[in-house]
């Protein structure tokens, strides 16, 4: 009997209604983190929609369940704190730490390009996810675990869905001796849908061959030449020793 009391204990009545205000909390968390990520995605940085939601929502669940400790292990915090000898949120802390140097490591860049941010966000939730099953949120684990892989899988076709701005690299290797002329270069981008992003213009020069690479935005969403169409022109564009385009985030 005493097990199955120390068992019901984390799904008592009090123990439920607060998990409901932990999950109220990470709704609320989800969707202002959309509303942010979504002007970020809009202007083509890479952390869009999906990142900003998994973050907000993983940092709104490891900070409301600090404020209901008495609820934590089944209500039987005190007991715990007292068998154990440590304070439970030392160890959430080097969690938190440690988890996010782990997704760090899967974030790869290469030139204006940026992969991993989504993975890396979804390590950190998960952890989150796990702490939240160790202090006994079970309800609002399940909450938070059923939203986190909602966001991932349909939240890329709700970006597809809304008012966008897609935003490809381009890298301009230019023959010996040909000085290119920035404001006809910025011309050419708007005559096909695109501005070049303010601060992403980087120049580089070895040998008299000069190396341009920027970030070009699309006016809207229907607006920008494709990828295809771009190479196709950069192929026969005067003075271009060599050309890269590739989408500027992932």
């Amino acid at each position: 009997m005493p097990s199955n009391a120390l068992l019901d204990a984390y799904w008592s009545a009090s123990e439920l209604a607060t998990n409901c205000i932990v999950l109220l909390n990470i709704l609320g968390a989800l969707l202002l983190g959309l509303l942010v990520g979504y002007e970020r995605s809009y202007h083509g940085r890479a952390a869009g929609m999906r990142t900003y939601g998994l973050v907000c929502m993983a940092s709104c669940a490891l900070t409301v369940i600090s404020g209901y400790p008495s609820f934590w292990y089944g209500g039987h915090m005190a007991h715990v704190g007292s068998v154990i000898g440590t304070d439970p949120t030392r160890v959430i802390q080097g969690i938190v730490t440690g988890i996010g140097f782990l997704g760090a490591g899967v974030i790869m860049r290469e030139g204006f390009n940026i992969s991993g941010l989504t993975t890396a966000a979804s390590i950190w939730a998960s952890s989150a996810i796990g702490v939240m099953i160790g202090v006994g949120f079970y309800l609002g684990a399940m909450g938070l675990a059923f939203m986190c892989s909602m966001s991932m899988i349909y939240l890329s076709k709700l970006e597809a869905w809304l008012p966008s701005r897609h935003a490809v690299a381009l890298t301009m290797r230019f023959r010996a001796g040909y000085v290119p002329n920035e404001a006809a270069l910025r011309d050419i981008a708007l005559k096909r849908g695109y501005e070049i992003a303010g601060g992403s213009m980087m120049i580089a020069s070895d040998k008299g061959m000069q190396e341009w690479r920027f970030v070009a935005i699309a006016l809207s969403k229907r607006s920008g030449a494709s990828m295809s169409e771009l190479a196709a022109e950069m192929a026969q564009f005067e003075g271009l020793e060599g050309f890269q385009v590739s989408h500027a985030r992932n």
